[in-house]
């Protein structure tokens, strides 16, 4: 069972990148408390406490080989979402209301129960010291804006993050999410710290072949 609830896991992270539009996106959260765990696939992993939650907030940052605008496009691309990101079987927008986006998001691991999910997702571009734009997507759960709980399905209610693109393909992952149901948290933490590098090869994977 451990090995089970971590292929879940591992799913909901790598499936949780969103599609965005231009707009004034929220504040990232303080960048401070992070702790530094590890380096895998030439990604540096970090993780830190939530007040009141065994279950942590972990960060990730790497090189994207490509522009800040074109790994942001693949990430808009919600509708190919089956076809590189592992589990998701069913991706697609809900609505546009003028400053966010909202998309709904199946996913159907081995072994376990689907999960779904829908995010509200707001998209912000700001400039760095040398006048180069900087990418910025936050999203969070928004299941009241999407469709009613399936039979079968197990609604996932947190789900919450951000992506970051830089220039000179410099990009920041941050997740914080649960798995839809009850689990050690031991396991929800490991679970999240695997996930990650995982997230970035697929992007980088679809990146490249969107550029060919």
């Amino acid at each position: 069972m451990p090995e089970r609830i971590l292929i879940l896991l591992c799913s909901l992270l790598l499936a949780a990148t969103p599609l965005a539009r231009a707009g004034d996106g929220p504040s990232l959260s303080a960048d401070t408390g992070w702790q530094r765990l590890d380096e895998k696939n030439a990604v540096s992993l970090f993780s830190r406490s939530r007040v009141g939650s065994g279950v942590k907030e972990f960060k990730g940052t790497g090189v994207i080989n490509a522009s800040p605008s074109a790994v942001e496009k693949v990430l808009q691309d919600v509708s190919s979402y089956p076809s590189f990101m592992p589990y998701v079987t069913e991706a697609r927008i809900i609505s546009h209301d003028g400053t966010d986006v909202i998309s709904y998001q199946r996913l159907d691991p081995p072994l376990v129960t689907g999960r779904d999910y829908t995010i509200r997702v707001e998209f912000g571009t700001t400039l760095n010291a040398s006048g180069l734009m900087i990418y910025r997507d936050t999203w969070q759960t928004d299941n009241e804006a999407g469709p009613p709980v399936r039979h079968g399905v197990v609604r996932v209610k947190v789900d919450e993050g951000s992506w970051l693109l830089e220039p000179v393909g410099q990009a920041t992952y941050q997740i914080y999410t649960d798995s839809g149901g009850a689990l050690p948290t031991f396991l929800a933490n490991k679970a999240s710290q695997m996930a990650i590098p995982r997230l970035f090869e697929a992007v980088r994977k679809q990146v490249a072949k969107a550029q060919r």
